[in-house]
């Protein structure tokens, strides 16, 4: 009975291993590729699928998701003559498991090879100043130049950076300086147009003080003007209304002489004519001088007369 129990020991493992053969299953965004005696049967999707065990067997099994390579960096020499050195990024997807698997042994290496030599063709007919300055031509046509190789592989390239593009370390001193220099020179120009818009401003503000004051002044002179003529006014029509006879008008011009002769610049002091008018009436005022050294004034309002005293 013992050989019987082994036998169907052995049969019941070789179904169990049938049954783990036959029975695959695919994980979402992944495919797999069947041979059949070593020949490309069909490509498995995701989800549960049967092959025949010991028949059909799984030749390799890829992920459809979008992947992101990394390249090390890569001397390309520029239009130039400079060395510089390029990291690149890939990010790619493949869409056809079969291509993949036989249309190119690996895809990976190839991508990274065909990458290497595409960018050294659009660098070397760039100067540094450009290759600097232009990322996103060469993403662009890089990106051109990968898709188009790489679809027959069944790989789509969706994207292609350039994470670091470094320069010979020479280079880069004189870039530092060049860009300190600009930055200084900018700085000389941003104070030099702070200090002229201050300077303008401050004349401008001058300017209307100025003009400010000057109104001021005029308005001040206008306004004292004709306070002098309204008390000119006044005083005149309060004359006329007082009817002054001409011997009052006599002493107030000699009262007024002092205050003309008044002041250190009058050198020379000029009598006006119309001084003798006045002391005329001055002296038909004063009366008859006494022969003593006196004279006699009339008293105002009719009263008696008084002696003046002598005159020195």
């Amino acid at each position: 009975m013992e050989p019987i129990i082994i036998v169907l020991i052995i049969l019941v493992v070789l179904v169990f291993i049938a049954l783990i053969k036959t029975i695959q299953v695919i994980p979402q965004a992944s495919a797999a590729i069947v041979e059949r005696f070593g020949r490309y049967t069909r490509t498995l999707n995701a989800g549960l699928n049967i092959v025949v065990p010991f028949i059909d067997t799984i030749r390799n099994r890829i992920d459809l998701r979008e992947q992101v390579v990394p390249f090390p960096p890569q001397p390309v020499i520029t239009q130039d003559n400079l060395v510089v050195n390029i990291d690149t990024v890939i990010y790619y997807q493949v869409t056809d498991a079969r291509a993949a698997t036989y249309e190119v042994a690996s895809y990976i290496q190839a991508i990274e090879q065909l990458t290497v030599t595409t960018l050294r063709n659009i660098i070397g007919g760039m100067d540094l100043e450009r290759t600097l300055t232009s990322r996103e031509e060469i993403n662009a046509a890089l990106r051109g130049v990968l898709d188009e190789a790489t679809g027959k592989w069944g790989i789509r390239v969706n994207r292609v950076e350039l994470k670091a593009i470094e320069p010979p370390t020479s280079i880069q001193d004189s870039m530092e300086k060049q860009m300190r220099a600009d930055r200084d020179k900018r700085a000389a120009i941003l104070q030099a147009e702070g200090v002229r818009q201050s300077e303008i401003l401050t004349a401008e503000g001058q300017k209307q003080s100025a003009i400010l004051r000057a109104e001021g002044e005029a308005k001040a002179a206008a306004l004292r003007a004709e306070g002098e003529a309204q008390a000119i006014r006044v005083v005149f029509e309060s004359i006329h209304a007082g009817d002054p006879d001409q011997k009052l008008l006599s002493y107030q011009y000699l009262q007024m002489l002092p205050k003309i002769a008044e002041g250190d610049a009058n050198k020379l002091w000029i009598v006006p004519s119309e001084i003798g008018d006045a002391l005329k009436g001055l002296g038909g005022a004063i009366g008859n001088f006494n022969p003593a050294g006196g004279a006699t004034i009339p008293k105002p309002g009719g009263g008696p007369e008084r002696q003046a005293p002598p005159i020195d």
